[in-house]
């Protein structure tokens, strides 16, 4: 049975199911991140997916990118999978502008991660949710 590491869910707010995947979004309100992560058991690579679950993850990754770059207008969307501290593969979705305080190194130990308020993430979850939620009907 299929369970979110508990790091990623004690960083992330659920957002929604896709087919194959989670939708998680970074509690942190600095960038519009967003993490994809395979409902898939004991995967830590995406290698190990199948080549049908391998084609589903880049249907919905390309989905969430062009989502987030129409959403937020950003200059870049960094696309990462790292895994050192949550070996469970998950892919990091991140709109990036040349304005923001991390611009241009990666965001990985650059500052202190900025919880949303209630409020926020309250209109954050359901922008995001309305712009994804059909997106695999």
């Amino acid at each position: 049975m299929f369970e979110l590491h508990p790091r990623l869910a004690a960083d992330c707010i659920p957002l929604l199911d896709w087919p194959l995947s989670k939708v998680l979004l970074m509690n942190d309100s600095r960038f519009p991140w967003l993490i994809l992560v395979p409902a898939r058991e004991q995967v830590r690579e995406l290698y190990e997916l199948t080549p049908v679950d391998q084609q589903q993850f880049l249907r919905e990754s390309v989905v969430l990118g062009k989502t987030l770059m129409a959403l937020y207008q950003g200059h870049k969307l960094n696309v990462a999978a790292l895994g050192n501290m949550v070996p469970q593969l998950h892919i990091h979705h991140i709109v990036r502008f040349e304005t923001d305080a991390c611009w241009p190194s990666p965001v990985w130990g650059q500052g202190r991660a900025e919880p949303y308020s209630t409020e926020a993430a309250q209109s954050c979850k359901v922008r995001l949710i309305s712009a994804l939620q059909g997106a695999f009907a």
